[in-house]
């Protein structure tokens, strides 16, 4: 525990490189399409449980394995941002399953050190275009529900992307009191 906090209070956070592909607005409303390469996460995924009742949880778990409870006891730094993925239903309320993940950093993609918690695993992700719409605040389910159904509007009916999932992402420790960042990311659907 000691690890995590001094990770997410006086380590260097990590965070994923992009390539930015445009920046438009678009209504007043500001967004960006980022390319992100693919890369290795630990992953945490829950059923059953709301957003709100079941994210400190999982980010906790995910923050204290980068932290050094893992099995070699290394504390990676930490890395930003933290990807909850969602999965809304045809209403836009989510559903009662989402999957958190964290970069594994840099230093360690080749070799991420083995979780010691059976509930993370290590998963290789491919590379992904995604839309995103930034906000600041503390954001929980009914802000990046409102965040995401404004860039969902913004991109409009015919924009190619996936309507059955999307990201809830944020880049600051959970300690930090004001300028927070949170992105909500559509995955676009390539052609």
């Amino acid at each position: 525990m000691f690890g995590m906090l001094k990770n997410s209070l006086f380590g260097n956070t990590e965070e994923t490189e992009y390539k930015l592909l445009s920046s438009e607005t678009k209504d007043g409303v500001s967004f960006e399409v980022r390319r992100y390469d693919g890369a290795k996460y630990a992953v945490v995924s829950s059923e059953g449980r709301s957003f709100d009742q079941v994210t400190g949880e999982l980010v906790r778990k995910l923050l204290m394995y980068i932290g050094g409870s893992n099995e070699q006891g290394e504390a990676m730094g930490t890395a930003a941002p933290i990807i909850i993925t969602v999965y809304p239903r045809n209403d836009g309320v989510l559903s009662r399953r989402l999957v958190v993940a964290i970069r594994i950093p840099s230093g360690y993609q080749m070799m991420p050190p083995a979780p010691s918690d059976s509930g993370i695993k290590i998963e290789e992700r491919s590379g992904m275009t995604v839309y995103t719409l930034q906000f600041g605040g503390f954001a929980a389910e009914s802000e990046f529900r409102a965040e995401a159904l404004r860039l969902t509007r913004t991109l409009g009916e015919t924009a190619p992307f996936q309507r059955k999932q999307y990201f809830c992402c944020s880049y600051d420790p959970p300690l930090k009191p004001y300028g927070r960042r949170n992105e909500v990311w559509f995955l676009q659907e390539e052609p």
